[in-house]
């Protein structure tokens, strides 16, 4: 007997809506079973976006299994945007993109962590360089100015998600190639390391066709759609410390901006 979710609604799943069985001769991780088998309902419109869903504890009773497969599924699920599960209430189906609040300057780490999910770096390049004439005005340098160019591909629970290049002026960000650039929030490492407190940033916002080397990065197909965000950083002393290129997966981020009109 599959239990129903506690008080349905007309936006709740119905009772039969998870018949599962796990293959237990299969050497794909019951996890990675649990996460197809859901991706496959959505896709098949069997679930729909804004309904809720079963708890860990009730599909973990389902399976005969134990919480931690449930758990780690439905992590994947939410680094996806397909779940969407907040402190004391049941889970929702997700539309399959995360939006990106640019109301709020928080770094892709705090970001990520606000939402309960873990994020991770890993650099692909480091190399200090004379900035380009984009670069040299966003970051409003003289000409004989340089840079640290750092470029990383971030993760969302282990997969990747979008691909950063960031420009630091190397006289605000002396020896920064010597600071954990993957164990460390940027943003930390500019406010604690260097005492550059952030203040406000302005962003680009676009929609563009990924390189073939960022689509392998991404593991994404190529001529995936992407969501491209340049992102100039200032402080509080109004000076601009980091001019950011962001290559986001166009089927997980959408960018959500709140307009107020003044009076």
């Amino acid at each position: 007997m599959v239990p129903t979710p506690a008080s349905p609604t007309s936006d709740s799943i119905s009772g039969n809506s998870f018949h599962f069985l796990l293959d237990q001769k299969s050497f794909v991780p019951y996890y990675e079973q649990i996460v197809e088998h859901i991706r496959t309902l959505i896709k098949d419109r069997k679930l729909a976006e804004g309904q809720t869903f079963y708890s860990e504890g009730e599909i973990a009773r389902m399976l005969g299994i134990s919480k931690m497969p449930v758990r780690q599924a439905f992590q994947k699920l939410r680094s996806e945007g397909l779940l969407v599960v907040s402190r004391g209430k049941r889970p929702v189906i997700g539309s399959g993109k995360l939006p990106w609040n640019f109301q709020q300057l928080r770094g892709f780490s705090e970001e990520m962590r606000r939402r309960g999910l873990q994020p991770s770096a890993r650099v692909i390049s480091l190399e200090r360089k004379k900035p380009d004439g984009e670069v040299m005005q966003m970051l409003q340098l003289h000409p004989e100015e340089e840079v640290y160019c750092l470029r990383r591909v971030r993760y969302v629970d282990g997969h990747p998600v979008a691909v950063v290049t960031s420009f630091l002026p190397t006289e605000i960000f002396p020896e920064i190639d010597k600071q954990d650039l993957e164990g460390q929030s940027l943003y930390q490492i500019f406010e604690q390391v260097y005492k550059r407190k952030l203040h406000w940033a302005e962003e680009v916002i676009g929609a563009a066709i990924a390189t073939s080397d960022d689509a392998t990065l991404l593991q994404a197909a190529p001529g995936i759609a992407v969501l491209l965000i340049k992102e100039t950083t200032y402080d509080t002393h109004e000076v601009a410390i980091e001019y950011s290129v962001s290559v986001l997966r166009g089927d997980r981020y959408t960018a959500s901006v709140v307009s107020v009109r003044k009076k």
